[in-house]
């Protein structure tokens, strides 16, 4: 125990400096609680606010398919080239060693396949286990005008409850069903909405006339998936035109069936 004559009056009280409070970095975020923002922290560099994340969590609908037949073979050597992983929780345990230390966000919506309607989903992860597994975000799929966008938008509003219980922000990730209109007005209807059921930042697609639309509407962030497969030089291209109208982030997923698949990360 310390002796009490030993202990000096401390005198740097900094009486001429008050107190700053530092702004968090991230648009609609700065009213989250220390835990959420400090795993927001990890997935969104804190100087720039921007993110690379590598998505292969697409088995949990489409099974083995191209590019994804082997995590270990195709998508193991790419995690130290990105900046966040997105996978499910089985591949999380079976294919990603804990030594990576790369910050996950974690699929937490499934019970679908491409056999049956997509938008049939549930809520496929307790909160409890992705706190075991020590992930950064959980993610779920919305399906706005879709048959089940009643049980999509209720699966983001289960897990925004159970996130903000454990501090655990949650990916809204819009899904366009094949008789969809991709455009500007889509995405931000359905970007709104998952932002106003209270998922912490949202992943979403980019189109070519009136992206700066989507994000200014959105009040949280927005990541962009890569989409449909393109070659490299126009993905990249893609992936300028959407930074300079507002995007933080990209997901790339179809990096996984690119035969250069190293050079393009």
């Amino acid at each position: 125990m310390a002796d009490l004559d030993d202990i000096k009056e401390g005198k740097n009280f900094g009486l001429d400096r008050p107190q700053q409070n530092t702004l968090y970095m991230l648009k609609g975020c700065g009213s989250l609680e220390w835990g959420m923002q400090s795993r927001l922290a990890r997935i969104f560099n804190p100087q720039s606010n921007r993110t690379v994340m590598l998505a292969f969590d697409h088995g949990y609908f489409q099974g083995p398919t191209t590019g994804l037949e082997r995590i270990d073979l195709s998508i193991a050597p790419l995690f130290e080239e990105t900046d966040v992983l997105m996978c499910t929780r089985g591949v999380l345990r079976s294919q990603v060693p804990a030594a990576t230390n790369k910050p996950v966000v974690l699929r937490a919506s499934g019970g679908n396949s491409i056999l049956s309607e997509l938008s049939n989903e549930c809520v496929a992860v307790a909160m409890e286990d992705a706190l075991r597994l020590n992930v950064c975000a959980v993610a779920a799929q919305v399906y706005i005008g879709s048959e089940h966008e009643h049980q999509s938008i209720n699966n983001i509003i289960k897990l925004v409850d159970a996130g903000n219980r454990y501090g655990m922000p949650v990916l809204a990730v819009t899904g366009v069903g094949k008789e969809m209109t991709r455009d500007a007005r889509y995405f931000s209807l359905a970007s709104r909405i998952a932002a106003e059921m209270g998922a912490q930042f949202v992943k979403t697609y980019f189109v070519e006339e009136g992206f700066e639309k989507v994000t200014a509407s959105c009040p949280v962030p927005i990541v962009i998936a890569g989409g449909k497969k393109l070659p490299e030089q126009e993905a990249l291209e893609m992936c300028w035109r959407a930074i300079d109208q507002g995007l933080p982030a990209w997901i790339w997923g179809g990096i996984s069936s690119s035969p250069a698949r190293r050079a393009r990360c």
